[in-house]
């Protein structure tokens, strides 16, 4: 009798993405930024890229999630320094941990997770952020 072997397919994770994102409550358009990493220059270019998309005179106010809960106090200073405008940026982290349903964007992420993300293979990550970015369009 031959011996056999039990061949299972194994998945290789090759790189990863950080996609930033907000939803504007008013319009429903989504601001996105996606990136190789996710570290405080990120979320200072993804303050600027919010700070570009509205009058200087318009508040904004982002609902973080509780990840950045520890880091609420650096991100406010991060978003004053980083935009000069005359109404701050405020920043909010107090969604309940177990509350993804009252961020808008938690479930953008879900729905798009869903629809756009679901069973794909990518062979490289700019094929990854060529569907990404084309499923936020869409």
């Amino acid at each position: 009798m031959q011996a056999t072997f039990a061949r299972h397919h194994e998945y290789k994770r090759h790189r990863t993405l950080s996609l930033l994102a907000g939803i504007d409550r008013l319009t429903g358009k989504v601001h996105e930024l996606l990136k190789d990493r996710h570290r405080s220059r990120e979320f200072i270019e993804f303050l600027k890229l919010l700070d570009a998309a509205y009058p200087a005179r318009t508040a904004i106010k982002l609902i973080l999630d509780n990840h950045s809960a520890p880091h609420i106090e650096r991100n406010q200073s991060l978003a004053r320094h980083t935009t000069g405008r005359p109404l701050p940026v405020y920043l909010h982290a107090f969604t309940p941990k177990h509350g993804s349903w009252l961020n808008l964007i938690e479930g953008f992420f879900s729905r798009f997770a869903r629809s756009v993300l679901r069973h794909i293979r990518v062979p490289s990550t700019y094929e990854l952020k060529e569907r990404i970015m084309a499923g936020i369009d869409d």
